[in-house]
């Protein structure tokens, strides 16, 4: 019983790293790219 738990918490646990991971490329690209126009605007 108590693998089960571990694994299905290990799971839970990649899935939401996994999210996080994506939520964070995703922030870094949007900032880059708003940074991009900030200083294409300013040439």
């Amino acid at each position: 019983m108590a693998k089960e738990e571990i694994k299905k918490l290990l799971e839970n646990s990649k899935k939401e790293l996994d999210e996080n991971y994506d939520s964070f490329v995703k922030s870094i690209k949007d900032d880059l790219t708003s940074y991009k126009k900030k200083t294409l605007d300013r040439i």
